[in-house]
């Protein structure tokens, strides 16, 4: 999440103390969501002061719960002058029996940015194995010497078992890099590639033909990439357009696909992703400005969507939103029942 949050957007709508539980009829504030499933209850992981946390049983009902960090960690303190905690976009996943939460720690409107790591063996606050343990850096971008930025992580596995990581924001675009096994650093030699972006093919072939010196956004608005393997094809999410500005959101989620995991992704017409293909999945409307930065949770069969919207009922503050996918004929995802 790149763009600056307002303190009207950085503030939540409902404000409550770790422990108490959200009424039912107030949608929780949330920006940039993640979410997995560990023993009957779901744990949802998001932008905050060190990484806010929520649980629910049901996914209507959600209680606050301490964030993962009660201090920033100070690798990130100094990597990034001016960081003081409030970490963005989260990612989740369970691998070999430890949760591995990746996050993002940025200097607004920069390239400034590094994505660490923590570990956990469970995600139950009560268990005497709880405890958050931080690895460190696992990835950095620097102004004028790297052209993306090293934010909104997401760890994928490829059909050889192999991990990436594809993260980004502006700049270039979306990237992926293999990671070592055990998921703490690049493998050596490997480098970034650029996935999706919404520059044209004439700008990717010739890129003299856009303003694209190292440290300039460039305008190239797409972030939040998110990987799931369905089926024959891995598909490739991602938000485009403009978050964080409250009733002038214009976020949106696309969707391509591929066979293979570097791919190249390709939407519904056939047009690549890395040259600023993707078909709409869902887009704003008269109750929420804009919508995006999604997750993606798979549990007892079903397939859930989950992400942020700006609420056209409520000022444009920035609320969660899940919903049930469904797959078409074609092997597309389509929104479904909506959760909550």
């Amino acid at each position: 999440m790149r763009i600056f949050l307002s303190i009207s957007l950085v503030i939540f709508t409902l404000i409550v103390i770790n422990g108490q539980e959200a009424p039912n009829n107030q949608r929780i504030s949330v920006h940039d969501p993640v979410m997995i499933h560990q023993d009957g209850v779901f744990y949802l992981f998001c932008t905050g002061m060190g990484i806010t946390v929520w649980s629910s049983p049901d996914l209507k009902t959600w209680k606050r719960e301490k964030p993962v960090f009660s201090a920033p960690p100070p690798w990130a303190v100094e990597a990034v002058p001016g960081f003081r905690g409030h970490i963005w976009a989260p990612d989740i996943s369970y691998h070999n029996g430890l949760y591995y939460l990746y996050y993002s720690v940025s200097a607004f409107g920069k390239n400034t940015s590094c994505i660490g790591l923590a570990v956990n063996k469970t995600l139950n606050p009560a268990d005497s194995l709880f405890k958050w343990e931080d690895q460190g850096k696992v990835i950095q971008s620097f102004p004028g010497k790297t052209n993306w930025n090293a934010i909104d992580p997401n760890l994928v596995f490829d059909n050889r078992g192999k991990p990436w990581l594809v993260f980004g924001s502006f700049w270039d675009g979306l990237q992926m890099v293999k990671l070592k096994k055990d998921l703490r650093d690049p493998e050596e030699g490997s480098q970034p590639i650029t996935v999706a972006s919404r520059k044209s093919q004439r700008q990717t072939d010739n890129p003299s033909a856009v303003d694209n010196n190292p440290g300039d956004a460039g305008g190239n608005a797409i972030e939040a990439p998110f990987i799931v393997k369905k089926g024959k094809y891995n598909f490739f999410f991602a938000s485009i357009d403009y978050c964080c500005k409250g009733v002038n959101s214009t976020y949106k989620m696309i969707v391509g696909r591929s066979r293979k995991i570097d791919g190249p992704y390709l939407d519904k017409e056939e047009k690549p992703l890395r040259s600023g293909g993707g078909s709409i999945l869902m887009a704003g409307n008269a109750d929420w400005y804009g919508v995006g930065h999604n997750g993606f949770c798979t549990y007892a069969g079903n397939d859930y969507i989950l992400f942020h919207g700006y609420d056209a009922k409520d000022n444009g503050r920035s609320k969660l939103l899940i919903y049930k996918v469904i797959w078409n004929a074609d092997g597309w995802p389509e929104m479904g029942e909506q959760m909550y």
